[in-house]
C-alpha cells in the first residue's frame, strides 16, 4: 500500500473527502466498542482521494504485496522517470516507457507489464470512467479485474480511494485482517467468516472502519 505524510486537520491540495465520514464516524462509535476509542486517536484525518482514476490504480498495482513503506519508496522512483509535469501520471508517458526502465524503478517485471497494460486501457478508451458514477461496486469491480494485473482486491481499492465508495470490506486484504486480528481478538489469528460477520456490523460504513483498521497499524495514512 502506497502512502504519505499529512498534517492532521490539513487536506493536501488536490485531495477530495468523503461527505459521509463525519456521519460516518458518528455511525460506528455508537456501534462498535473497538471503533469507539480507535476513532478519536486519529482526529481530522480521513480517507483522500486524488481524484485521478489511472493514478489510483497505478500506486494500487505498485503497492500489490509489499509494504506501505516499500511501496512509497518504489512510486517515488517511478515518479522520477516522468516528465516534471507527473503527477497525475498520464497514461501516454507509462507507455513512453520501457519494461526494462520501469523494472529500474524497483517494479517486478510482472508489475512493469501490469502498468504498461493499464496504460494501454486508458489510452485507447476501454475502461468507462463517465460511467462508474451510476454502476454499482460489483459491476465496476467485473470490469477492472478484466485488466492484467488487477484482481478483486485491487479493484477494491479503487472503489475505496478512487470512486469513495462507502461500504467496501476488502476481505483478502492483510492489513484488514490483520488489524481486526489485533484489536477485536488479542491478536489470534481471524477467519474470512469472522472478517465478514464483523465487517455486516459496521455496515452501511465498512470503507470507513477498514480505513481505521489500516490506520491502528501504521501511522501513516494509507493513499492510493
Amino acid at each position: 500500500m502506497a502512502a504519505a505524510v499529512e498534517t492532521p486537520g490539513q487536506e493536501p491540495a488536490g485531495f477530495v473527502t468523503p461527505d459521509y465520514w463525519d456521519e460516518a464516524c458518528r455511525h460506528l462509535t455508537r456501534r462498535d466498542r473497538v471503533l469507539n476509542k480507535l476513532i478519536p486517536r486519529f482526529g481530522e484525518a480521513r480517507l483522500q482521494s486524488r481524484g485521478d482514476a489511472f493514478t489510483t490504480l497505478a500506486r494500487s498495482i505498485v503497492g500489490q504485496q509489499i509494504s506501505v513503506k516499500a511501496a512509497q519508496s518504489v512510486w517515488d522512483r517511478f515518479v522520477l522517470l516522468l516528465p516534471a509535469a507527473a503527477p497525475p501520471v498520464a497514461p501516454l508517458q507509462v507507455l513512453a516507457l520501457t519494461t526494462e526502465t520501469l523494472r529500474g524503478a524497483g517494479l517486478s517485471a510482472r508489475k512493469a507489464e501490469y502498468l504498461r497494460d493499464l496504460a494501454k486501457h486508458f489510452a485507447e478508451g476501454s475502461v468507462h470512467e463517465t460511467d462508474w458514477s451510476a454502476m454499482g461496486d460489483e459491476a465496476i469491480i467485473e470490469e477492472l479485474v478484466a485488466i492484467r494485473g488487477i484482481g478483486r482486491w485491487t479493484a477494491e481499492m479503487f472503489l475505496i480511494f478512487h470512486l469513495m465508495r462507502p461500504n467496501v470490506l476488502p476481505l483478502d486484504d492483510l492489513g484488514l485482517v490483520k488489524g481486526i486480528s489485533l484489536n477485536y481478538f488479542s491478536g489470534e489469528p481471524v477467519s474470512r467468516a469472522e472478517v465478514r460477520e464483523l465487517g455486516d456490523a459496521w455496515a452501511p460504513y465498512r470503507s470507513v472502519a477498514t480505513w481505521y483498521m489500516w490506520r491502528s497499524l501504521d501511522p501513516l495514512p494509507v493513499e492510493y
